[in-house]
């Protein structure tokens, strides 16, 4: 009988070298298949993993919603469960039988909330004024700025090395399935690390984490996200100004400026174009706010007359 922990290692090495996933995704996944496993009384053979049917599924996934799992939640589960039985099924070689049908609950895609230009930076400038120490205020303008400025996910920009930096007018960012995009780097941006390079304690070694947290380790996502909560209160931001709505509002506002979607999903480095034409009901939904605002009309809740003529 395989072993439950060399069943999970295989699947994780399969994800990370074979799939090239993210980090976050293959966390997310070996998670999955760890309760998967626990529900099928732990130690299995690939084969009865293979054959796993939809009704255990359904029992599995039953008990999981139990908890109290989201419909959101639920789906991400279902793919991931469907993953790690379509390897175990490519594993045993029974593949081209049909597979375990299990429908995921529906969910309605949100539009991402973007802010606007002098939001975004005056949330660079807040989390700035905010830190008891000059670098560490100086690292965190820079981390949003380059979110804003360059479109990057917070992962890519903690990702960075000292070697990266500094660039000339582009970055190399390696992004999600570790593919590589070039992305143009303002000179805002470029000035804005400059100043935290010079001011930060620890040098700047080729190998070394760009951004550092206040041990010298590399930067958590944590840190940002509570930096950032801080500042849109005292700015009076709505919850939705996260580190990630800085990226959303990199994608809405070069689309407003005349951008086409095909360079946009290059600078996102989006797999599909599809992920990238959310961005047009954004800026859909912006237009509407500012015509609600100011057309007199709806200002008053007056109505228009109807044309009869």
């Amino acid at each position: 009988m395989t072993h439950f922990a060399d069943l999970l290692a295989e699947w994780h090495a399969h994800q990370t070298h074979n799939l090239r996933r993210s980090a976050h995704t293959v966390r997310a996944y070996q998670a999955a298949a760890k309760r998967l496993l626990d529900y099928l009384g732990g130690d299995v053979e690939w084969a009865e993993l293979a054959r796993c049917d939809a009704a255990t599924l359904r029992g599995h996934m039953a008990r999981r919603r139990g908890d109290g799992l989201s419909n959101a939640s639920a789906a991400r589960e279902i793919s991931a469960l469907k993953a790690f039985i379509a390897f175990a099924r490519q594993r045993t070689g029974i593949e081209h039988e049909t597979p375990p049908r299990l429908r995921a609950p529906r969910v309605k895609k949100g539009i991402p909330r973007a802010i606007t230009p002098d939001e975004a930076v005056g949330l660079s400038d807040m989390v700035a004024q905010g830190s008891d120490e000059d670098w560490i205020g100086a690292r965190d303008r820079a981390v949003l700025l380059l979110l804003y400025g360059a479109g990057l996910r917070i992962g890519e920009a903690l990702a960075l090395d000292c070697e990266a930096w500094p660039p000339g007018d582009t970055l190399t960012v390696m992004g999600k399935g570790r593919k590589q995009r070039i992305v143009p780097i303002m000179p805002i941006v470029r000035d804005a690390v400059a100043d935290y390079l010079a001011r930060s304690p620890w040098p700047a070694r080729p190998g070394d984490p760009l951004f550092r947290g206040a041990k010298g380790g590399r930067l958590s996502q944590g840190v940002v996200q509570k930096t950032v909560a801080s500042a849109r209160q005292i700015l009076g931001l709505p919850s939705s100004a996260t580190p990630h709505a800085l990226r959303h509002s990199f994608a809405t506002h070069l689309l407003a400026a005349g951008a086409d979607l095909r360079s946009l999903q290059e600078l996102l480095g989006h797999a599909s174009l599809g992920s990238t034409q959310i961005y047009t009901k954004v800026d859909a939904a912006t237009m509407l706010d500012i015509y609600r605002e100011a057309h007199p009309r709806e200002r008053t809740g007056e109505r228009q007359p109807r044309d009869i003529g």
